[in-house]
């Protein structure tokens, strides 16, 4: 099965480990850097690839090079 193209809170609180509540403060917080840059957001959820880039930046795509290294 592919990822979905959104989080919820419940899966942010679990990457992050941190409360739901929490949660929903920082997609508000994501979403409202998005609204800003003219993107269209549902309330509650957050794009994943935002979400990601937004706390871990280029060291994703480093993890992912590193696995490639040996082909």
């Amino acid at each position: 099965m592919t990822e979905r193209m959104f989080m919820k809170a419940d899966e942010v609180a679990e990457v992050l480990e941190v409360s739901k509540p929490y949660a929903y403060k920082l997609i508000r917080q994501m979403n409202k850097e998005l609204r800003a840059k003219g993107c269209l957001v549902i309330a509650g959820r957050v794009d994943r690839r935002y979400f990601y880039d937004n706390f871990y930046g280029d060291r994703m795509d480093r993890r992912k090079e590193g696995a490639n290294a040996g082909v």
